[in-house]
């Protein structure tokens, strides 16, 4: 009542501010009616145009790192160029103006013209950048019709994987395009090509969730899955785990604004047991054959004290990095050839008969039955004669003790001892706990089991002295790996332990800084243990080294002055329909022969023969050893029998 009595006594000032307080609530409910009544219908709208959109960020991608710390594979900063369409509404329209035609248009003329309008702008910034970096590309309609029509809110790739100088040529161009920016991701590479390809494995583009993620985006960017190798077995723990932000875009389609909503975290590091120096070795080693780049073959290199792989070759290879992009004809017609399959790794993935090498257990076992003395003489005609076909012999015709026997690789003698009574059990036995037939697991996808009979395929009413006969001497009933006639060397090498290979060293975090515990693959782990006497043992070990340093051993090739060499050469015959249509070569072998170390298995498809295919290559092999870590004791000089 004051205040209303003061303004009745006509006080020009506080009338005054009662005009202005009057007016200023005037204007305000003014505004409120404005924006509620007369602009409600357009805000609406506009809240409905406006939508929420998710995206799937990859996680940068675990190292995979040999024993010493070298990269196999890694990942590096890719530096792309992309093209944001929603800064080109303009131009899009421009363009379609100009594209019009006078008079009505039906709307899928429109939308026709609209496709041709915006293709038209794009593939002209694409040509004028690409041109201007040296990277000349020519777009593709549907490539950029199916990123408008899914993708629109994410940008366009133009360039990938710039080189230094582009890079440098892009951020020094003047800024006439509009949406153009430079964008970093992380890109997976392998150094060392094609060098332990079938070990590190390959990738393909997979853009799903991997089992703990959230599966519910409406975007992904590009991210990769494990196919093979190393890659497909740790992919778990190699690809870490994805994050995800919110995308606002308009009722067009194109981003607004975005908002991190869970950061990625990266994968963990895989460190293997393979030295990269030695593999490399053992697949230049491989390549020295005569069939240059075309051998077909592998060769293993296992730490016989431990089971640790060192090498694990395969020829011919590939070069992993090719299934990053798109495969050229040529490239394709290479990694698809019907005799050379560079994509299967030899060395553990397909079966072979092992053919003489195989004498080392046939031998073992009748010394373990008892019924071979080491000095007893067996004669060779040239050819061991059974009730209904003849073996012929390798070895020329005499007699022959245990030690020239293996040196030689006489089949008569094998063969006579193995059909002895006991002996064929004892071989059953020893095959057994060395795990032929089975898988080690080392690469699950990329393993074949083996064949090997059983006591009661023996037993059967089937088997015959035939079969005795050509299970003695490594062919018909047996099919081997490379890697298992590894763990076979290293058994006999080391005193008789079976242990399982080892290809993980350990699992540890990316950042080292992060705390997390790393997960370590003990070795040394005991699979089986033959059980056979160390007398018995050191003769066949014996007779190994005989075979290399005698002058008329299979193996004397490999001899080394600085190194002492176990070994024994073999090839195994390839039949279709009873005849003879391919050999398999191979050499295993062990050094130092007085301490062993040092497992080193070749095998090559289509060779002469053992000692002039394989053993040429297994002397590279151990001289690369020896360039790692020398021998100070010398050899001792070949002699005589």
């Amino acid at each position: 009542m004051l205040i209303v009595n003061q303004i009745r006594k006509a006080d020009r000032r506080l009338r005054a501010l009662a005009v202005t307080v009057l007016a200023g609530l005037l204007v305000l409910l003014g505004g409120l009616w404005y924006v509620q009544v007369l602009n409600a219908r357009r805000y609406r709208e506009t809240l409905e145009d406006q939508a929420v959109r998710t995206v799937r960020i990859p996680a940068v991608r675990g190292r995979i790192l040999d024993r010493n710390g070298s990269a196999l594979a890694e990942n590096r900063p890719s530096y792309n160029v992309e093209l944001y369409l929603a800064e080109l509404t303009g131009s899009f329209r421009q363009q379609y103006r100009l594209l019009r035609p006078e008079g009505r248009l039906k709307r899928s003329e429109i939308e026709q013209l609209e496709t041709r309008a915006r293709y038209e702008v794009v593939s002209n910034i694409v040509s004028q950048v690409s041109t201007a970096l040296d990277r000349p590309r020519v777009l593709e309609a549907n490539v950029l019709a199916r990123h408008y029509s899914e993708l629109r809110a994410l940008p366009f790739l133009v360039l990938n994987n710039l080189q230094p100088d582009q890079v440098a040529r892009f951020v020094e161009r003047p800024a006439v395009v509009p949406g153009l920016e430079l964008e970093i991701e992380a890109r997976r590479i392998y150094p060392f090509h094609a060098a332990a390809a079938h070990i590190v494995g390959t990738l393909a583009r997979d853009d799903s969730s991997a089992e703990g993620e959230d599966a519910d985006f409406h975007y992904r960017l590009p991210d990769v899955k494990g196919m093979t190798g190393v890659e497909w077995r740790f992919d778990r723990e190699l690809r870490g785990r994805a994050g995800g932000k919110r995308m606002m875009v308009n009722r067009l389609g194109y981003r607004q604004s975005e908002t991190l909503e869970s950061a990625p975290e990266p994968g963990n590091n895989v460190t293997l047991t393979i030295d990269i120096g030695l593999q490399s070795a053992a697949e230049q080693a491989l390549a020295s054959s005569s069939f240059g780049t075309n051998t077909r073959g592998a060769a293993v290199v296992l730490d016989a004290q431990n089971g640790d792989i060192l090498a694990l070759a395969s020829a011919p290879a590939f070069d992993p990095n090719l299934f990053l992009s798109r495969f050229s004809t040529s490239v394709w017609a290479h990694l698809s050839d019907k005799q050379l399959r560079p994509l299967v790794n030899r060395a553990t993935q397909e079966n072979y008969q092992p053919g003489s090498i195989f004498k080392i257990v046939t031998g073992l076992a009748a010394l373990e039955a008892g019924a071979l003395k080491p000095d007893e003489l067996v004669h060779n005609p040239g050819y061991f004669e059974l009730p209904r076909r003849v073996i012929k012999d390798t070895a020329p015709p005499g007699t022959y003790n245990f030690r020239r026997a293996l040196a030689q690789s006489s089949n008569t003698y094998f063969i006579t001892q193995g059909l002895k009574p006991g002996v064929l059990q004892k071989i059953i036995e020893l095959g057994q706990k060395l795990h032929l037939g089975e898988r080690t697991d080392i690469l699950p996808r990329q393993e074949t089991r083996g064949n090997f009979p059983a006591h009661k395929d023996v037993l059967s009413g089937a088997w015959r002295d035939g079969h005795t006969a050509n299970l003695c001497i490594g062919q018909d009933k047996i099919d081997v790996t490379p890697l298992q006639m590894a763990v076979m060397t290293a058994a006999i090498a080391n005193g008789g332990k079976v242990f399982w290979p080892r290809l993980v060293q350990r699992i540890e975090p990316l950042d080292p800084g992060l705390g997390e515990p790393a997960t370590d693959f003990p070795a040394a782990r005991l699979r089986d243990d033959l059980g056979v006497r160390a007398e018995n043992l050191q003769i066949v070990r014996d007779a190994m080294v005989a075979d290399v340093e005698d002058p008329r051993g299979t193996g004397r090739d490999v001899w080394m002055p600085t190194l002492r060499i176990a070994g024994k050469t073999g090839t195994a015959q390839v039949e279709q329909n009873g005849k003879v249509v391919d050999h398999i070569a191979w050499f295993v072998s062990f050094a130092p022969a007085d301490q062993p170390r040092y497992a080193v298995v070749v095998m090559v498809e289509s060779g002469a023969s053992g000692a002039k295919t394989c053993v040429p290559i297994a002397k590279r092999i151990y001289e690369a050893i020896l360039k790692r870590n020398p021998v100070e004791k010398p050899a001792r000089i070949a002699g005589a029998y």
